[in-house]
């Protein structure tokens, strides 16, 4: 798990006022940093170019070049004068040593894009969207000096965005690398070093990005056991019954010792696995209980507060986001939801923390989030998303390890049934989501088929494979 920042201006602060290091020393090993990644990875006779902006990323890009020069066929396009102190000392130092300027754009094999920083939120102007238009053309393997040019501060990204192979940020991460529309942006991402360790240059943070080494699956270690010791999930079937069926198998699946569905319907008249049980009411031995996947208009009011009449644990998706029965589940403990962004822009108006559209939540998911668990600290709250998000009270991660693959109709019922599956055998919500979240990605990346044909049975069938 690392560390995510708003900002590292005030980073950087505390190293000159703490441990008497320069801005210099930081550019100085901000630049060796990305010298040594393209030195590992490029022959001598690669042809490097790096694009400049007037600001400190463009001198950050000047030292790289410096540092480059003899080594590499490396020229600089500057694309304005340098403005700030550092840039104007760099430069002088590069061209000082003789590293050559062009005014052209011309074919690279390494294309270093140091036009913009964590500095940039306002718009390009048009000289800046055509550089940026040229460069995004040229092919040449692309690198984003600290963060792709033209992404803004809240990972707000346009059209003319630089497009990455590789970004290479600076002594820590920064939330907006991932932003939703920052993942068709920033390629990979790789932290460069600033002459300190990050566990000195960085300070507690409420945010943080999630790696695989967090999951924590339900491996049984009690050899004397049975399937009551490993937990009993209610889930409601509605009428989309092949939802909750789906989340059913996928919680039986990974570790739920029972599952039974609970439903008004007669029995007969459903399709339901033989493996799964099926109740008019919910298991007197259940452990936790799931709502809303599926459930359409099968239950009333009244039915939908018997079934949440409770203080079991409970996983909350889909449907039951557009009911006002919502604000009741929003008052109980140890509760998941589980919205992808309609839903939650629906709940934010439920809740009168917002009225706002997708494209609004989309371009600040992070700070959204915030305020609807300030709002609900009981609440353990996941954001679909292509980077999810999860939440609770003052403490937030970052799931990035989804792909396209899970853009399909019933992924997130399998995601349900998952959290379910570990709120039943114990966990606590927090941890049931982020294992969940985890393991649900890593089935979509261990998938072998090509990535448009992946369904949630195959999901379900990769969980022993863990």
């Amino acid at each position: 798990m690392q560390k995510l920042f708003d900002e590292v201006g005030s980073l950087d602060k505390r190293c000159y006022e703490g441990f008497a290091l320069t801005e210099d020393i930081l550019m100085e090993h901000a630049a060796e940093g990305m010298a040594s990644f393209i030195k590992q990875k490029f022959t001598k006779d690669s042809k490097i170019l790096v694009v400049c902006g007037r600001g400190n990323n463009g001198a950050d890009g000047l030292t790289l070049a410096r540092l480059l020069y003899k080594d590499y066929d490396v020229s600089v396009f500057q694309m304005s004068e340098p403005r700030s102190p550092m840039t104007i000392l760099q430069k002088k130092r590069a061209q000082a040593i003789g590293v050559k300027f062009t005014i052209e754009i011309n074919h690279c094999d390494v294309l270093v894009d140091a036009l913009f920083g964590t500095g940039f939120d306002g718009e390009l102007d048009a000289e800046a969207k055509s550089v940026m238009h040229v460069i995004n053309k040229r092919d040449a393997y692309k690198i984003a000096c600290d963060i792709p040019s033209g992404m803004k501060l809240n990972g707000e990204c346009d059209k003319h965005t630089f497009v990455a192979d590789v970004t290479l940020t600076m002594g820590a991460l920064k939330k907006s690398l991932y932003s939703d529309h920052a993942k068709e942006f920033v390629g990979e991402i790789q932290v460069l070093n600033l002459g300190v360790s990050r566990d000195v240059y960085e300070i507690p943070s409420p945010w943080n990005l999630l790696d695989f080494e967090d999951m924590k699956l339900p491996h049984r270690t009690k050899k004397n056991s049975h399937k009551g010791d490993y937990g009993h999930l209610a889930i409601t079937c509605g009428d989309k019954s092949g939802a909750s069926v789906m989340s059913a198998s996928s919680a039986l699946r990974f570790g739920s010792g029972l599952v039974t569905l609970v439903g008004y319907e007669n029995e007969q008249n459903l399709n339901i696995p033989h493996i799964l049980m099926y109740s008019h009411t919910i298991p007197l031995n259940a452990t936790a209980i799931a709502c809303g996947m599926g459930l359409g208009v099968e239950f009333s009011d009244k039915e939908l507060l018997a079934f949440l009449d409770n203080s079991l644990p409970l996983i909350a998706d889909a449907d039951v986001f557009h009911m006002k029965i919502i604000l009741d589940v929003l008052q109980r403990e140890n509760v998941v939801i589980t919205p992808h962004p309609k839903e939650f822009i629906s709940l934010l108006k439920l809740t009168n923390i917002a009225d706002i559209t997708i494209e609004e939540l989309q371009n600040d998911r992070f700070k959204y989030s915030e305020k609807f668990c300030s709002l609900f600290p009981n609440v353990t709250l996941l954001l679909k998303g292509a980077n999810v998000i999860i939440g609770q009270e003052k403490k937030f991660y970052v799931n990035p390890h989804g792909n396209p693959a899970l853009a399909k109709g019933g992924s997130g019922d399998v995601l349900s049934g998952l959290i379910g599956a570990l709120l039943a055998q114990g966990y606590t919500a927090l941890d049931a989501t982020i294992s969940a979240s985890l393991a649900h990605t890593k089935l979509a990346q261990n998938y072998a088929g090509s990535d448009f044909s992946l369904t949630p049975e195959d999901l379900i069938a990769g969980i022993g494979n863990l």
